[in-house]
């Protein structure tokens, strides 16, 4: 069995995607179906490709007006529930990218779409050229959504208004202006969906890269009306808390005042490229009460050009009493992967405690 995620979009899902529209649409060719998906591309295209790929060939098997379309993939999904599909099943994402390919002219139409698919399958991407093309009036829908009685459609409230959602198309104005956000995630802080609390942190953290300062006043806000939201504030802020704002770092709690670093040592001065750098250090509260500690350690990476790009990576959260000390070890792994290039030569390594950065430590990398 493949591991490759494109390969969800297999001859067996084609199968019984085939055997699900032979009885929704009146003459449906099965045989056609299946020599346009397997065209001599096919093998080559990744999952995003093989996504639209699979949209355009549905369009061949559907009503040329897209509001009759639209009529015929809500019974097609009927009867995928019927078959015993599940819900949220990523395979058929291509749904909602029917619509932003083909329903950007027919507002109404897609609106009622997206309340529906979403349901599902998540259209937090499709939505997104309708948010650039409609702002006000999807802006106002979604505030909507954010009371509907589905999880899933108040989620896509959230999620489909990300200012930097990942893998999808950004949205300059909200980067820019995010207050129109607030009363949809205000809707939504306190839902009773963890699905959409998370959304509404990821919101929130998406706003902070741009409006570190909007992001602060409404955590303050949302943390003085209710303490439920700690959790979800605490995830909504955790770029900024990657980032040792002191403002963040003290409203949660984390005060690097009388917690000492002891015993800071590289064990591994020489790392070769497929081997891990190794670590270790002891903390110290000095102060007469406990107090909560985020650990952190910083990665200063050798680029190509000589200088240095620091990564952070989190160690743990954790309370440490009066004149306790606690001891960590640690490996970082250098074996080669697709998103980093390591380069041999001198790196650096610093420990960071509530946000406060320790004095940097050099080790070298070797072939």
């Amino acid at each position: 069995m493949s591991n490759l995620l494109k390969d969800i979009y297999s001859k067996s899902f084609y199968k019984n995607f085939s055997e699900v529209l032979s009885h929704t649409i009146v003459d449906f060719d099965e045989l056609k179906f299946h020599n346009l998906i397997f065209n001599d591309e096919f093998t080559g295209y990744e999952l995003k490709e093989r996504m639209t790929h699979t949209t355009k060939v549905l369009n061949y098997f559907l009503p040329d007006n897209f509001e009759k379309a639209m009529e015929t993939i809500k019974h097609i999904i009927e009867n995928l529930r019927i078959a015993g599909i599940k819900e949220e099943s990523v395979e058929f994402m291509f749904f909602p990218e029917y619509i932003a390919l083909y329903g950007i002219d027919d507002y109404r139409t897609s609106v009622s779409a997206f309340e529906f698919i979403t349901q599902f399958t998540s259209c937090e991407f499709a939505v997104r050229p309708f948010i650039l093309e409609y702002e006000d009036k999807m802006l106002n829908q979604m505030l909507l959504w954010s009371k509907h009685k589905s999880h899933m459609v108040r989620r896509l409230a959230s999620e489909g208004s990300r200012p930097r959602l990942p893998w999808a198309m950004a949205l300059p104005n909200l980067k820019k202006n995010p207050f129109p956000l607030l009363p949809i995630l205000n809707n939504l802080k306190l839902d009773d969906s963890e699905t959409v609390r998370r959304s509404v942190a990821n919101n929130l953290n998406d706003i902070s890269k741009d409006n570190p300062e909007f992001v602060i006043k409404v955590v303050k806000e949302w943390r003085k009306e209710n303490p439920k939201t700690y959790a979800m504030t605490k995830h909504a802020c955790r770029t900024l808390l990657k980032q040792g704002h002191p403002e963040v770092l003290k409203l949660f709690g984390f005060d690097s005042q009388h917690i000492e670093l002891i015993n800071f040592e590289i064990t591994t001065p020489k790392v070769k490229l497929g081997d891990s750098l190794e670590f270790l250090f002891s903390i110290f509260n000095s102060n007469k009460n406990r107090k909560m500690v985020r650990l952190e350690y910083g990665v200063y990476y050798k680029k190509s050009n000589g200088s240095f790009a620091r990564k952070v990576f989190k160690i743990s959260e954790r309370e440490i009493q009066s004149s306790q000390t606690f001891k960590i070890k640690r490996k970082q792994s250098f074996r080669p992967i697709t998103t980093r290039k390591y380069y041999t030569g001198n790196h650096q390594l610093s420990i960071i405690i509530n946000g406060r950065e320790s004095e940097i430590k050099s080790f070298e990398v070797i072939n």
